[in-house]
């Protein structure tokens, strides 16, 4: 299956997987992923149903930014349809939390106990 060079009309699960990494979308939308999921305590300490509101918060924000583009170009815009997809978008990241959550690290001293003192 050919990789997709941009992200799909329609919301499809698995959509980040499947763009070309070369295209600068592709980079883009993976490095928004990487910075939700870390705000979130990082990708290893999220569920799949968190992973997957926040594979849906990135998508609706780029097509809420790509509708934005086209209102400002002048182009065909329906207020409607953008009010409900920001509404989407808002209540996917109320349930995401919008705080930032430390990761769990050890302090130094742990962490060189951890290695057995060996430097």
């Amino acid at each position: 299956m050919a990789k997709l060079k941009d992200i799909p009309e329609k919301f499809a699960p698995g959509y980040m997987g499947d763009l070309d990494g070369r295209t600068g979308i592709a980079q883009m939308m993976r490095e928004r992923y990487a910075s939700m999921t870390s705000d979130l305590g990082g990708p290893e300490n999220l569920s799949y149903a968190q992973r997957s509101l926040v594979e849906r918060a990135l998508w609706l924000e780029f097509w809420l930014q790509r509708q934005e583009v086209e209102l400002a170009k002048g182009e065909s815009f329906d207020v409607g349809k953008w009010v409900q997809a920001a509404n989407g978008l808002q209540g996917i990241l109320t349930k995401l939390g919008l705080e930032r959550k430390a990761k769990d690290v050890p302090n130094l001293s742990d962490y060189l106990a951890q290695r057995g003192g060996k430097q």
